[in-house]
């Protein structure tokens, strides 16, 4: 194992505890996967609560989800179907993770999308958070339903299940579900207080041109809205 795969282990490692402590993840909840430089993948095994996951216990895959190495007895979450398919739309994509965080879990089995065009950093860095449909967990059903907003989205909901977001690596995978979170926090506590205030679409088309001098990277759907859709 050379250094920067070891580097990865432990950030994959760090990610995976700071989901924990967060309340993202209860019990066995949640996995993470990153790419490495030869096109395969490590990956957090399942039954295993991430308070617990250590560099050793990662799994390495190929991209089928074939065991290439692992400790005696583990291997990779079911829904490792869902990380290969988003590393296989796009590639672009360098880390994946699925999480419960609660308040924008609570959206997602509320069948509310987070696209309320209200906060700005949540307009440059995300835009429009959808819902994807239902898929049975550990089936070919939510890699199937994640699929088609993938071009265009590096966060959304699952519907009654939690959150996914992908990332170039590990930590900007990770930041982005730390902003998915914190916008439905944000979105919950304007809604007890009559509705959140939008802006107007000239600010949303300005704040969205600002991506690139911010060094934002990822995919973004522009101004898109899916309760209108409802």
């Amino acid at each position: 194992m050379d250094n920067k795969e070891m580097q990865l282990r432990e950030q994959i490692c760090d990610v995976c505890h700071k989901m924990w402590q967060l309340g993202w993840v209860a019990a066995n909840d949640g996995n993470v996967s990153a790419k490495l430089e030869d096109g395969t993948f490590l990956a957090t095994p399942t039954g295993m609560s991430k308070s617990f996951i250590t560099p050793e216990k990662l799994v390495h895959i190929d991209k089928t989800g074939k065991v290439l190495d692992a400790l005696e007895g583990y291997r990779p979450s079911s829904e490792i179907k869902m990380h290969l398919r988003c590393y296989e739309e796009r590639e672009d994509v360098g880390a994946v993770l699925h999480a419960h965080p609660p308040v924008a879990t609570g959206f997602a089995v509320a069948n509310i999308p987070l696209d309320d065009y209200s906060m700005i950093e949540t307009v440059i860095a995300l835009g429009s958070i959808p819902v994807t449909p239902y898929g049975t967990p550990s089936t070919q059903e939510v890699p199937d339903a994640i699929a088609p907003y993938l071009p265009e989205h590096d966060a959304m909901l699952l519907q009654n299940h939690g959150a996914l977001t992908v990332g170039a690596d590990v930590i900007t995978a990770y930041y982005r579900m730390e902003t998915l979170e914190l916008f439905a926090k944000i979105s919950l506590n304007a809604r007890l207080l009559g509705g959140a205030q939008e802006l107007s679409r000239e600010n949303i088309d300005r704040l969205i041109s600002m991506r690139q001098s911010y060094r934002v990277t990822g995919r973004h759907p522009g101004y898109k809205k899916y309760s209108e859709k409802k």
